[in-house]
């Protein structure tokens, strides 16, 4: 049996400048309409649900998570994601996150999160 390669997107953000002071990360590089800053404690289930219109990338800060896609196949994908690290979550993709220890990330949205747009783009839907 030949194993599929995971269409899973991760990122390991590395530093892009380091001297004497300290370092300077740049996260993204991207168009961006919102950041937020999400705590979870050890074993929340966030998301389970996928957005009709917005992506969003999710940096992770401190802590670790499993990260869930449904695929197109309608199979199951998953990969940890640690502190350091960003998982791209696409337009009409399932995906939930089950984290494994005290985890804070920045979830970064190409849309506005304001106002109930948040819920209008959301459609839930149980993957784990």
């Amino acid at each position: 049996m030949v194993e599929k390669p995971m269409t899973i997107k991760v990122v390991t953000v590395k530093p892009s400048f380091t001297d004497n002071r300290g370092m300077i990360t740049n996260i993204l590089e991207e168009p961006i309409n919102s950041v937020v800053l999400i705590t979870c404690k050890k074993g929340a289930i966030r998301a389970n649900h996928f957005h009709q219109k917005d992506s969003h990338w999710s940096y992770m800060v401190s802590g670790k998570m499993e990260y869930y896609e449904r695929n197109s196949n309608g199979q199951l994908e998953m990969t940890i994601i640690e502190a350091g690290q960003m998982v791209y979550s696409a337009p009409g993709v399932p995906h939930a996150m089950k984290f494994l220890e005290p985890s804070v990330f920045l979830a970064l949205t190409t849309r506005k999160r304001s106002k109930g747009r948040y819920d209008e783009d959301t459609i839930k839907c149980e993957i784990i």
